[in-house]
């Protein structure tokens, strides 16, 4: 089912001049520079801290001068009307700000697909790079499109792409923010990378779980991390059991990492708003 993509105006949705089968093939088609923001939808046309969002893509237009405004209420109007339109109940959507047309804004869905049990069971692999974000505060457009490259490198059965500072401070993933436990505390790096939103909940929950050092992992210390894990808007926490082909912990997904997921499955459910 090809994704839906439609630029969004003073005037209302109009179409685009492009299509693609999915938000990832979409992202040859749209600016080079500009600012965008990813999340999903819940029980159709619930979503999870919008406004946080929104928040963060005026924010990441200001940060790289474009002079960009969202009209929160006609946004709104216009995604709901895609996804109900589209009829692919939970959706994935970007919100694009090109550079160029500050006043308009593109809006992309495609069916969720949430991450499967099974990876969740068995846990993900990831390797490093010395890839660096430039700016990593913002949410830029150029960012978007030198992470495809980087996920197009990747190895087979590899997850996520770790960037790491050349001190060896992994600082966040190509399209997602790193933890690692170290000693019975929560590493996770407090600048250089991204506050992702899926960030701001793990940092909320974990107070009842386990103390936060609000440092970021090295790698020089990978053997020593019982467990790691990632977060994302669209997939919540992801249980990693492997960094360059060096196990973490016993190489299973832990106990405190289930428990994490659990308690931000659990505050998501409670922060649902309808479109």
């Amino acid at each position: 089912m090809p994704a839906k993509i439609r630029r969004l105006t003073a005037q209302g949705l109009v179409n685009v001049d492009f299509s693609a089968d999915s938000l990832q093939e979409a992202t040859k088609h749209e600016p080079l520079h500009g600012v965008y923001t990813v999340s999903n939808t819940y029980a159709r046309t619930k979503t999870l801290l919008l406004d946080e969002h929104l928040d963060r893509l005026e924010y990441s237009a200001q940060s790289k001068g474009i002079p960009f405004k969202c009209d929160r209420t006609l946004l709104k109007s216009a995604l709901r009307r895609m996804i109900v339109e589209s009829e692919f109940g939970d959706a994935r959507f970007r919100i694009s700000v090109p550079a160029d047309a500050p006043s308009e804004m593109i809006l992309s869905i495609e069916p969720f697909q949430p991450p499967s049990p099974a990876l969740i069971a068995k846990g993900a692999r990831g390797i490093t790079s010395s890839v660096a974000r430039h700016n990593p505060a913002s949410k830029s457009s150029e960012w978007m499109h030198r992470r495809q490259a980087v996920a197009s490198t990747q190895p087979a059965g590899i997850y996520e792409t770790f960037l790491l500072e050349e001190n060896g401070a992994l600082l966040e993933g190509a399209s997602s923010n790193v933890y690692a436990i170290l000693d019975g505390e929560l590493l996770t790096a407090s600048s250089g990378m991204l506050e992702g939103i899926s960030r701001m909940i793990v940092l909320k929950v974990c107070r009842e779980i386990i103390p936060l050092r609000a440092t970021a992992p090295n790698i020089s210390d990978i053997d020593h991390f019982s467990e790691a894990f990632l977060s994302s808007s669209s997939r919540g926490i992801i249980p990693v059991i492997e960094i360059d082909e060096t196990p973490i912990g016993d190489g299973r997904v832990g106990p405190t990492t289930l428990a994490l997921r659990k308690a931000y499955q659990d505050w998501v459910a409670d922060h649902l708003e309808e479109l």
